[in-house]
């Protein structure tokens, strides 16, 4: 048994989202912004998350957000379904934040629990963007079997990077994320899956802000 898989990831190549946004901001802060930030779930879809089993609860210093699954898991072989390899969500996010600030996503936790007999694979791939505005370049992390433990992925964006919210506009953050498994060469009778899920249900999503004042702000 291999112990979690850790990795971290390059840029989500957002230079060509940046010279596209509306206005620039500047002045870099790492603080949140002073004031009242909420996040409300708008709309969720996809076979990696049925009604009900997504919830998003921001930290309480206002630096991330969380995205918790119940019921995401891709399989394949065994008694699987041919529809079964794989499992995909997309969330609608409404951020609400005080007036004369922006952010970005500055980095991803994703954790879960894959079982993968020997010959078959998974894939974890996800990615973001924001109403209006083109999707970032998604970021794929694989796991080959065999292998029965929990995962984790760490993708990070370079500050130079970061695709901002435009100034002033309420724009929806739409995030995507999915799984993938491959029997490959494993025994016809042997289930590989691969899961945002695990056997505690604790196993979250993490998002982590970047904070900047808008211009005129001080």
């Amino acid at each position: 048994m291999r112990k979690g898989v850790t990795a971290a990831a390059a840029s989500l190549s957002a230079v060509a989202l940046a010279a596209a946004m509306a206005p620039a901001a500047s002045a870099a802060t790492n603080e949140p912004p002073p004031g009242r930030i909420t996040i409300e779930v708008l709309t969720v879809n996809g076979s990696g998350c049925p009604a009900g089993t997504a919830a998003v609860t921001p930290a309480s210093d206002d630096s991330a957000f969380t995205v918790t699954y119940s019921d995401y898991l891709a399989q394949a072989g065994g008694n699987s379904k041919p529809t079964d390899f794989r499992k995909n969500c997309q969330l609608a996010l409404g951020i609400h934040i005080p007036q004369g600030f922006t952010y970005a996503i500055a980095s991803a936790d994703y954790r879960g629990f894959a079982s993968l007999a020997n010959g078959a694979s998974g894939l974890e791939r996800a990615n973001y963007y924001y109403q209006g505005m083109q999707q970032t370049t998604p970021i794929s992390h694989s796991i080959k079997g065999k292998y029965s433990d929990t995962w984790q992925f760490t993708d990070r964006t370079p500050w130079a990077e970061l695709v901002w919210k435009p100034c002033g506009e309420d724009r929806i953050l739409n995030v995507n994320t999915e799984l993938r498994v491959d029997k490959g060469t494993s025994a016809p009778g042997d289930t590989s899956f691969m899961s945002f899920d695990s056997t505690d249900g604790n196993v979250k999503t993490v998002y982590h802000f970047e904070w900047k004042k808008c211009p005129g702000r001080r």
